[in-house]
């Protein structure tokens, strides 16, 4: 196989998995994964933060070790009561008097850090998330819903600090308090710790009856959250749309829909989880009365020499206690699992694996690079066996200004999505310069190439900032004087705030073609050796696209220029047209010659302007 196949990216049939209306039954199909293994992982994240993690666990310590010795004290003060030792007891009284004022300044301290070691592990792991976003490939962006990976980023994480603030403390202190409550139970009487130990017995039972069923729900309901997120996205980005063509309704109800099963989820998954806490109690209860029935014949039957009322009391107290973990842990389940399955999807993104760059060779002159670009039997698809390029070979001398058209879905954008490494050869190679782009480090290789992609991407920052992205330690006068060439200075210029003006998300206050106009000084201002036009003036009005004709002639001078567009009145002083068929070059020359055989171009030039003549 050859070694350019796209390892990092498995690219499927739909685009953007998750979408379309069978989204819904993919999800309610899907199975929760491994929780052992998420829970170790989430575990590593909050031990991360040690200093926090210790606190708490020393605090917990020391308040488990206050819960265990103070039954025992209790216990006592009831004993001493019937030695009429008054001046004893009150000793005992104030003994855990203060026994239970430093339990509560613990408590306090150990809320004081639960939280710190909550915001400090969402932190960690939203700074981990969004980094390791910024790593991967744009296969995987393209074929991911928007929606559900910012649900990951939000909903995920939010579920994952709720957890971490309440569910560790009561983990931890479970865990000693149980170990230390039984030791010291045995010690006291294997008999009544016998009897404790069959409430226990019944509440293990029936909790792993419970989990069984609870457990299925929530990796659902976080998926079904995510949808539903992602549903949100697209139709308050694609608003306009859904109004154009009346689909308001249609938007509703698939909400609604996606929504209904959400509440169904939800419902289930809170009756599971709420029924654990009072069916768990109602168990304990029953230990309760069964150490009460047994401690007190034993005690009358020995006249307290066996078993005390204190004791038979302390055994309660420690019944309590020993239960009370267990039922924490048990009425939070619910928590629990929502937060499992928000680790288990943000761990999904942290496991797929990182943009390649197999580019070594450093001393690549980026500065002085000629612009000679050589397209090599290249082969390309984005679903298993349906070439989009297939055989591909081109040749574009320096400064040449080269067009590329074809029909839709025939390969154009794919040629520049593979001179940019967005995607990965399958079989051929892409030579720059006389060197294989492969060897090139990706950022060194981008930084030669301006793009103006047909989606104008607009930041929610002023019109100064966006137009810098192409140069980011650019002057004023260099902003203005790339604004000037692409027609952005005479509307920026009315603008109250001028450059300083701050767009709205998606620069949603500027009109389709300003954004684009935006994008194109944003090119200019980086000044790049290879020049890329997707689409780039086909959003744009003929009056404005007649005033930045001149501005994209001078800047493609001397300079290599792809141009990508439908419009073929915008490419036809191009050096060269190549017309994309079947994923090969079924025709190159200009644009009188191509007129002349008329082939393809021909047959696409006489479409195209006889639909705008009718």
């Amino acid at each position: 196989m050859d070694k350019r196949t796209n390892k990092r990216d498995p690219v499927t049939v739909n685009l953007r998995p998750g979408g379309g209306p069978n989204h819904m039954a993919r999800v309610m199909g899907e199975k929760p994964k491994n929780s052992k293994t998420t829970l170790i992982r989430l575990m590593k994240y909050i031990g991360s933060n040690k200093k926090y993690f210790f606190t708490i666990v020393a605090i917990i310590c020391l308040s488990s070790a206050i819960s265990i010795v103070a039954p025992l004290i209790q216990g006592k003060a009831i004993d001493t009561m019937e030695s009429e030792n008054v001046k004893l007891f009150f000793a005992i009284l104030f003994t855990l008097g203060g026994i239970y004022l430093t339990q509560s300044l613990s408590t306090f301290i150990q809320s004081i850090s639960a939280a710190k070691l909550t915001q400090a592990t969402v932190r960690k792991m939203r700074d981990d998330l969004f980094s390791h976003i910024s790593y991967l490939s744009i296969g995987y962006t393209d074929n991911h819903r928007h929606g559900d990976i910012m649900s990951r980023m939000t909903n995920d994480i939010e579920s994952i600090s709720n957890t971490v603030s309440t569910s560790v403390a009561t983990i931890i202190s479970g865990v000693i308090m149980l170990t230390g409550t039984l030791t010291v139970m045995l010690v006291k009487s294997p008999l009544l710790t016998a009897v404790s130990m069959i409430s226990v017995i019944l509440t293990l039972s029936s909790s792993f009856f419970l989990t069984k069923y609870m457990r299925k729900y929530f990796p659902k309901q976080q998926r079904l959250l995510g949808a539903l997120n992602s549903h949100v996205e697209e139709t308050v980005g694609g608003y306009n749309t859904i109004v154009a063509y009346t689909r308001e309704e249609n938007a509703r109800k698939n909400f609604s829909k996606t929504n209904k099963e959400l509440q169904k989820i939800g419902v289930l998954a809170q009756i599971f989880g709420g029924v654990m806490g009072p069916f768990m109690n109602v168990i304990g209860n029953i230990g309760f009365l069964l150490i009460a029935i047994v401690g007190g014949k034993i005690a009358l039957e020995s006249n307290q020499e066996i078993i005390t009322l204190g004791m038979i009391s302390t055994f309660i107290t420690y019944s309590r206690q020993f239960s009370r973990p267990i039922n924490e842990i048990a009425q939070q389940y619910a928590q629990i699992q929502t937060a499992l399955a928000g680790a288990e999807r943000v761990f999904e993104i942290l496991d797929v694996e990182k943009e390649e760059d197999e580019g070594t060779d450093t001393e690549f002159d980026v500065e002085n690079i000629k612009g000679e670009i050589e397209f090599n039997n290249v082969e390309f698809s984005y679903v298993p066996d349906k070439k989009v390029l297939d055989g591909f070979t081109l040749h574009v001398k320096p400064g040449e200004k080269i067009a590329i058209v074809g029909a839709t879905g025939s390969g154009k954008t794919t040629v520049v999505n593979l001179l940019t490494r967005f995607y990965d050869i399958q079989k051929g190679e892409i030579i720059l310069d006389g060197k294989d782009i492969f060897t090139l480090p990706k950022a060194t290789l981008r930084s030669a190439i301006g793009i103006v992609l047909q989606d104008s991407v607009i930041f929610s920052d002023t019109i100064e900032n966006n137009i810098r992205y192409g140069k980011e330690k650019s002057t004023k006068e260099e902003i203005i004087s790339a604004a000037k060439m692409a027609g952005v200075d005479s509307f920026v210029k009315k603008l109250p705030d001028g450059y300083k003006t701050v767009l709205a998300e998606s620069g949603a206050n500027l009109s389709q073609g300003q954004r684009q106009l935006i994008c194109i000084a944003r090119a200019i201002l980086n000044d790049p050796k290879i020049l890329i036009l997707d689409e780039a003036t086909s959003n744009i009005d003929t009056r404005t696209e007649m005033n930045i004709q001149k501005a994209m002639i001078a800047l493609m001078k001397n300079r290599t220029s792809l141009i990508i567009a439908h419009r073929l009145s915008t490419i036809r002083d191009a050096d060269k047209i190549i017309v994309i068929s079947n994923g090969k070059i079924a025709e190159i020359g200009n644009h009188e010659e191509l007129l002349a055989k008329q082939g393809h171009y021909y047959t696409l030039y006489q479409n195209q302007f006889a639909g705008l003549k009718t």
